[in-house]
C-alpha cells in the first residue's frame, strides 16, 4: 500500500491534484489517500465527496507520512525538507531551474517527478498534464476573446442587415491552438492560423481553419520528433514580416505558443498589435512565461492605443487559463496523475522508481540525491548554504506559505 496526498493548493489557483472520482479508484486499488480539507473547494468538490470515495480528510497533510504527494503548483523548498527520504513529488515544477528548491529535494533524497519532463510518446499521451491542461486553455482564450470583443463572433443575416463573422488568428498549433481554432469556429467566426512546422498545415485545415503560409521550410521550424523548435532571428524576422498583414486585419489574435521550463517566444511586436483595428482583442496564453506577445502581463487587460486612431486594441494576458475551468480541468489533471502512479506502484502496491521506463527516467528531475537530464543522466546542481539536511529544524517563518499546509503539515 502507497500512501497518496493531495494538499490544498495555494491560491489563486483553484485547481487540485485529485479529484473524488480518481481517488475512488485510488483506494479501490488499495493505495491510502488522504486529502487535505477544503482541497477541492476551487473544483466544487467538497469534502464529503472525498470521504465518500474512501478518502481520509485531513486538517494539514502529514508530509513526513506521504510515499506520493500529488500536487499542481511546484512544491516550495519548505515543504520539500519535510517530505520522507524516498518520497515523490508528482506534479508541475515550473520553474525547472529552481536551484533552492532542487537542492532541497536533493538534500532529502526525494524523487520529483515534473509533468513537465514527461516525454512525448504514443505511450505517454494519457499521462500529459501540458496536453490536458492546454486543451482547457485553448477553450478558455477564445471565451476571453468573445466577451471582449465588441462585435458577434458568427455571421448573422437579419432583417437589419448582414452582419459578417469576426476574423480570428491563431498562432500556434498545439493542443491549445487546435483547441481555439475548434472553439472559434463553432462559435461562428472566420479563422486562419499559423505555426512554425510547415507540416502542421494539415491540422489546421482538418479543424476548418485556414493555414497561413509564411515561407518556413520544415527544416527550419520542425524539431526532434515533430515538435516546433525555436527559429534563428532572421527566419523569425521573415515570420513576423509575413503574419504582420494578417494580424492587421483580425478581430481576435490568439496565441498559443509555450516551451515548458523556458521563456516562451516572442512573436507579435508591440507595432504589429498598434497595426489592428480599435476595439480588437489579443489574447496571450503564454503571458505567465515571458509571453508571445510583446507588453503583455499575466492577469491583466493592456490597452494599446490603435495605430489608426480611434481607440485601442486590448491585450489579455492569461496568467493559468486552465485554472479558470478548475472543475474539468483537475479531472483531466487527476486521470494523468492516476496513470502516473500506476507506474510507480508494484504488485502489492508500494512505492517504486523503475528508471528503466523510458516514462519515468525522462520525469525524474531529482532522485536518489542527484539531479537528472531527460536521458537520466546527473547533471551538476547548485546547492543553497542554507539547503538544512534531514530532520533538521524548519526553515524561518519567512520561507513559509501562509494559510498553506505545506508550511505545517509535518510540525
Amino acid at each position: 500500500m502507497s500512501i497518496i496526498a493531495a494538499p490544498r493548493e495555494p491560491a489563486p489557483e483553484t485547481r487540485v491534484a485529485l479529484v473524488p472520482e480518481v481517488t475512488g479508484a485510488l483506494v479501490r486499488a488499495g493505495h491510502r489517500v488522504l486529502v487535505e480539507s477544503g482541497a477541492g473547494t476551487g473544483a466544487h468538490h467538497d469534502d464529503d465527496a472525498y470521504a465518500d470515495a474512501g478518502a481520509e480528510i485531513v486538517a494539514a497533510v502529514d508530509l513526513a507520512a506521504v510515499d506520493i504527494l500529488a500536487h499542481v503548483t511546484p512544491v516550495p523548498a519548505a515543504a520539500l525538507r519535510r517530505l520522507r527520504p524516498g518520497a515523490v513529488t508528482l506534479g508541475l515544477d515550473a520553474p525547472l531551474d529552481d536551484a533552492d528548491r532542487l537542492a532541497a529535494a536533493n538534500a532529502n533524497r526525494v524523487t520529483m517527478l515534473s509533468f513537465e519532463r514527461l516525454p512525448r510518446t504514443s505511450r505517454a499521451q494519457s499521462m500529459d498534464v501540458l496536453s490536458s491542461q492546454a486543451l482547457a486553455a485553448g477553450y478558455r482564450a477564445v471565451l476571453e476573446a468573445a466577451v471582449r470583443l465588441p462585435r458577434f463572433f458568427p455571421l448573422a443575416m437579419t432583417a437589419a442587415g448582414t452582419v459578417p463573422p469576426a476574423n480570428v488568428v491563431v498562432l500556434g498549433v498545439g493542443v491549445a491552438g487546435l483547441q481555439a481554432i475548434a472553439t472559434a469556429k463553432r462559435l461562428g467566426a472566420k479563422v486562419s492560423a499559423n505555426d512554425i512546422r510547415p507540416d502542421s498545415a494539415e491540422e489546421v485545415r482538418s479543424v476548418g481553419a485556414t493555414f497561413i503560409d509564411v515561407g518556413l521550410d520544415s527544416a527550419e521550424g520542425t524539431g526532434t520528433g515533430g515538435y516546433a523548435r525555436a527559429l534563428g532571428a532572421t527566419a523569425a524576422e521573415r515570420q513576423q514580416d509575413a503574419l504582420a498583414p494578417h494580424i492587421a486585419a483580425a478581430d481576435v489574435l490568439i496565441t498559443t505558443a509555450a516551451v515548458p521550463g523556458r521563456r516562451a517566444p516572442q512573436l507579435v511586436t508591440a507595432d504589429m498589435v498598434a497595426a489592428m483595428r480599435p476595439g480588437s482583442v489579443v489574447v496571450d496564453l503564454a503571458a505567465a512565461s515571458g509571453g508571445n506577445v510583446e507588453g503583455s502581463m499575466p492577469g491583466m487587460d493592456v490597452a494599446v492605443p490603435s495605430s489608426r486612431g480611434g481607440g485601442t486594441i486590448t491585450v489579455v494576458g492569461l496568467a493559468s487559463a486552465a485554472s479558470d475551468l478548475p472543475t474539468d480541468a483537475s479531472r483531466l489533471f487527476a486521470k494523468n496523475v492516476a496513470n502516473v502512479v500506476a507506474l510507480l506502484t508494484g504488485d502489492d502496491g508500494a512505492l517504486v522508481v523503475p528508471l528503466d521506463d523510458d516514462i519515468v527516467t525522462g520525469m525524474a528531475l531529482t532522485h536518489d540525491g542527484v539531479t537528472r537530464d531527460r536521458e537520466g543522466r546527473p547533471v551538476p546542481a547548485a546547492t543553497p548554504d542554507d539547503v538544512a539536511p534531514p530532520g533538521s529544524a524548519p526553515p524561518s517563518p519567512a520561507e513559509e506559505l501562509p494559510t498553506h499546509s505545506y508550511a505545517e503539515g509535518s510540525r
